[in-house]
């Protein structure tokens, strides 16, 4: 074999060499797609089942076109979940409830406005407030001790519990003051004063 035949054969064999890496490389590509799609559908099927198991939540209430004004407070944060009361890992799902999205709120003596723009508003109604907490967990998100609102709430035969995070935490406690009253049957005069006291 003379010295030109051999430099041919040796690109030829480099140049197969590469063609084999690049093919490697595109298969182990799409097998880490296909995992990545496989992992994406089995958490979109477990989220649909779990939404099919709690279809007997009936519709949220809306807001009502009439609160009255001024509210007696507003918090605007994130609302990142609503749970079965009591279990902070189950997730409710069902009505829109399961999607995270930004959040201002507005509690009036009617009850609590939960408008949300990526997601439906609902209102939870003075009568079906049972009671409201700070917390640091719900439906797997964690924060800093006393970094979530929680407003536990009965709807149809469920007891939910729906966490809220203000951007300005410390504002909890003055809902959770003004909540606790609104559920003891307080009269305005008196959610005015936690009111005061939140400025």
């Amino acid at each position: 074999m003379n010295t030109a035949t051999t430099y041919v054969t040796q690109a030829v064999d480099k140049h197969s060499a590469k063609i084999t890496d690049l093919s490697d490389r595109l298969l182990w590509v799409a097998g880490l797609l296909a995992f990545v799609a496989l992992v994406y559908w089995l958490m979109w099927r477990a989220w649909h089942k779990r939404a099919a198991r709690q279809s007997d939540l009936p519709e949220l209430p809306e807001i009502p076109a009439d609160l009255g004004e001024p509210p007696l407070l507003t918090m605007s944060g994130r609302y990142h979940a609503s749970t079965t009361a009591g279990d902070w890992l189950d997730r409710i799902a069902a009505r829109g409830l399961g999607t995270r999205s930004l959040v201002d709120l507005a509690l009036t003596e009617q009850g609590v406005a939960v408008h949300r723009p990526a997601a439906a508003d609902f209102f939870i109604p003075a009568a079906a407030l049972r009671g409201a907490r700070l917390d640091k967990g719900i439906a797997g998100k964690v924060v800093p001790e006393g970094g979530l609102l929680v407003i536990t709430w009965q709807h149809g035969d469920r007891l939910i519990d729906s966490g809220f995070r203000s951007e300005h935490p410390a504002e909890h406690p003055a809902w959770v003051d003004a909540l606790q009253r609104l559920v003891q049957g307080a009269t305005a005069e008196d959610l005015n004063t936690t009111k005061e006291g939140a400025r």
